[in-house]
């Protein structure tokens, strides 16, 4: 492609060589760091199987009953043979972690460093830190058999829209995504449907990709009859689709 005729920095022609040179090494450095954080994921997460990741509000109390039905949720699925992968914080992601702790499956925390809000809990068998938002939600995505989505604010709906884009554009392997919590979702479910479906910005069968259910002991079981019509691991092709995630 040829030259617009803008004018485009080159290194050799700042006035700063030094300052320019020294950024440009910080910023290649840093990569580093980004792809210790994707090893450690993996040598940590890769023969963890079958598992869980559960998504939710960080700001709930204990006495909430969002907080209590997660630890029956995460717990159920513990016992039922699936390990249970948060965010490592508060909130649901406590209640998530002491689920799965207290039942047979291991419990694990990706957590992230914040300013602020992110302390990690005390039921992880698993921990790992994260400085990076993205190597994190590859660790959520890449080593789930299925996801439940409690109510939560941003970071919650950025986690939903990233699952449901990697599956409905078949980046990702389509396995359960379970919204609990019918009062909370119900509204954004609807404005998917009049908005979204209704203007063409997504297909009805998007809306597939989800299911809302309530119930602690029916989110289990519904995974579990997902996988009854198949393999619970990951097929050769999904593996390698995963790959480029």
């Amino acid at each position: 492609m040829e030259n617009s005729g803008k004018s485009l920095p080159n290194l050799r022609e700042l006035q700063d060589i030094e300052a320019a040179t020294i950024l440009k090494a910080r910023e290649s450095w840093s990569m580093f760091s980004i792809m210790s954080e994707f090893i450690e994921t993996t040598e940590r997460l890769s023969t963890l199987h079958p598992a869980v990741t559960i998504f939710g509000s960080a700001r709930i109390h204990p006495d909430h009953p969002d907080y209590i039905k997660c630890v029956e949720v995460s717990h159920r699925l513990s016992n039922a043979g699936f390990a249970v992968i948060s965010g490592g914080g508060p909130g649901i992601m406590a209640a998530a972690n002491r689920g799965a702790f207290e039942g047979k499956s291991p419990s694990v925390g990706l957590n992230i460093i914040l300013p602020h809000e992110q302390k990690p809990n005390h039921w992880q068998n698993i921990s790992i830190q994260y400085r990076h938002f993205f190597a994190r939600k590859v660790g959520f995505v890449k080593y789930a058999d299925a996801f439940v989505l409690f109510p939560g604010g941003f970071g919650t709906l950025d986690e939903m829209s990233e699952v449901l884009t990697l599956m409905q554009t078949d980046k990702s392997r389509r396995i359960p995504l379970i919204l609990v919590g019918s009062d909370f979702w119900q509204g954004l479910l609807d404005w998917f449907r009049q908005q979204m479906v209704g203007k063409g910005f997504l297909s009805p069968d998007d809306m597939n990709l989800m299911q809302v259910i309530d119930d602690p002991e029916q989110v289990v079981q519904a995974i579990l009859d997902f996988y009854q019509a198949r393999e619970i691991a990951p097929s050769d092709a999904e593996r390698q689709k995963m790959l480029y995630l």
